[in-house]
Order: structure tokens, then sequence, then C-alpha cells
């Protein structure tokens, strides 16, 4: 199988690229300033798996996702402002204001969530290849989800059932070198956990997880699999996470030399180094320009966004009245 994608979808990558690093970017200012609540999990360095792997999937395949997914909702089509709505409590957020950053689903988008849980998105998309494939849909379901949660009791029982049942649902393990602050290879007795995938009678394989390119022609030909009949696939994309665990994260486990080999390999530079030889650096600066203003039109209209209004029912009703 070959499925390249076209310039048109790389250009479209590249854009969704820049536009979750910026996202990410003015979040990490705006904790700075003490304008959010709780601890955000960003994911710089992360994006061409969530950009690459949505790209290759159609807009009714269903996606899960983890508590760092902003760049899978960008990659599968959300609207940026509404999600910046989301993180930030407004009532015209994806879910209300209600659900913050990790949480956000959109149904027609085929975003059916992130999740606070580790590892719990894979049962899901699980269950959704099963949905579909009792209903003859020709449709995949994709579990995005990382090394720590490939150590779960979960991950094995799902990817158990899914090779025995031959479920269309793709694995897609976001192996970003840590779980929390623990290094993988103290995690797993193998390096490449890609090789899993044989005790569950299913097809393994390794990407370069910061190349775009790379990431959705894996997805792609797996989706392809998928549809036709042929069960599940895990795909073990390689990338690193540049910045903490979540905002809170003091640091100090990441060395400045590892850190550096990884911003070399920058999944937005691996992407300009391949496009500006074939539409130009011109051409390429101006949908960064284009990106960078969306993200910054997002946020300043989420933030004049209003909160949502609850109205009290019940007993709580009764006790507020009579403290007025």
């Amino acid at each position: 199988m070959n499925n390249a994608p076209s310039v048109k979808e790389q250009l479209e990558m590249h854009r969704k690229m820049v536009a979750t690093r910026r996202l990410e970017e003015i979040l990490g200012e705006l904790v700075k300033e003490g304008k959010t609540r709780g601890p955000l999990h960003r994911c710089d360095g992360q994006e061409a798996v969530g950009v690459g792997a949505c790209a290759a999937l159609r807009t009714d395949d269903y996606v899960c996702t983890t508590h760092r997914g902003h760049h899978v909702y960008l990659g599968k089509g959300m609207d940026p402002r509404r999600v910046v709505a989301e993180i930030f409590g407004r009532e015209t957020g994806y879910c209300g204001g209600r659900g913050g950053h990790m949480l956000l689903g959109d149904a027609k988008t085929g975003m059916l969530g992130g999740n606070a849980i580790v590892g719990a998105g894979i049962p899901a998309a699980t269950g959704m290849a099963m949905s579909m494939q009792l209903l003859g849909d020709d449709r995949v379901a994709m579990a995005i989800f990382g090394d720590g949660a490939a150590q779960t009791g979960i991950c094995h029982e799902s990817m158990n059932m899914a090779g025995l049942w031959r479920l269309p649902v793709i694995y897609l393990l976001e192996n970003n070198q840590y779980g929390l602050t623990v290094r993988q290879d103290v995690q797993s007795p193998v390096a490449d956990l890609s090789i899993r995938a044989q005790g569950y009678g299913m097809p393994g394989e390794i990407v370069d997880g910061n190349d775009a390119d790379a990431v959705f022609r894996a997805v792609a030909d797996a989706a392809e699999r998928a549809r036709r009949g042929d069960g599940p696939t895990l795909i073990e994309a390689k990338t690193y996470r540049l910045e903490g665990f979540s905002t809170s994260d003091m640091g100090g486990y990441q060395s400045d030399e590892e850190i550096a080999l990884w911003r070399e390999r920058d999944p937005i530079t691996v992407s300009t180094i391949t496009l500006i030889e074939i539409v130009g650096a011109d051409k390429l600066n101006q949908i960064a320009v284009a990106a960078k203003e969306e993200i910054q039109t997002a946020f300043d209209m989420a933030l004049a966004d209003p909160l949502p209004q609850f109205e009290i029912h019940g007993p709580s009703a009764a006790y507020a009245g009579a403290t007025q």
C-alpha cells in the first residue's frame, strides 16, 4: 500500500501543526500570568502524531485521545475558538465550558473525546469499533494513547478482543519516551512496544512520530486494512515531549542534551524541510503567519465569550435563597 499524502494534504498538516504549537505557546504564557485554572498538558513536539493521524481518516471515523490531546482536536478539524473557549470554561466551548482541556468532544467531527484517565480511550475506541462492525459500517475507530497507558491491563484486554474479533480499530501508541516523569525504558522490558502486536494477532509497526507524512501513511494503510475487514493494527509513533508532563511539572528529569537532540527533529522543522523544496519559503511563511493569526483570534474571541449560567434546583436552591 502506498497511501502518501498529497501536497495539499501536506500543507494542511503543516498549517495545523503550526496552529497547535501556537495554541500551546499562548497557553504557556497565560499559565505564567496566572490566568488559567489547574494544570494543562501541552503537546509541543508531538504535533505530527495527532495531526498526521487524523488527516488520514474520514470525518465520520471516530477518535479517542488522551489528556494531552490538543493536536488531535485541531487535527480532527475542531474549531480553535471553541477549543480555547472550552479550556477557559466559556459557554461557547464544545462542552459548554464544563469539560475543560482534557475532555473535549465533538461527534460531528468524529472526535469522541479526550480522557483524564490513563488508557481509558483504548477500550472506548475498541467498543466503537465493535459497534461499527455490528452495524456493517465501513468506518474505523482510532485510539491514541501513550507509552504509560500501554502498560495497563485494559490495553491488553482491549487489544486481545480486537485481535480475536478482527475489529476495525487502529491503536496509535504515541511513545513520547516518558510516562509522567518515568522513562519508557524503565517501564517496559522491551524497547519497541509495537512487537506486542504479535501476541494479539495484528500487524505492528514503528514510525517516525515527528514526521507527519510517515504517520499519515501508516494510519491510512491501517484504515484501509480495517475497512476491508482485516482487523486492527498497532502503530508505535516514536516522538518526544518537549515540555513537562503538565504546567505544574517542576522538571529536572530530562537532560538539556536529550531535549536539544529532539528539537533538531521538531515536527514543524521536519515538515518545513520537506515542503520548502516543493512550494518555497514564501508559501510556507504565509501559511505559518495565517495559522498563528487564526489562533490569536481564537483566544481573543474565546476569552471575551461569557461564562456558563447555571440554574439551581431542589434543596440547594432553597438553601441559596435562604442565604441571600
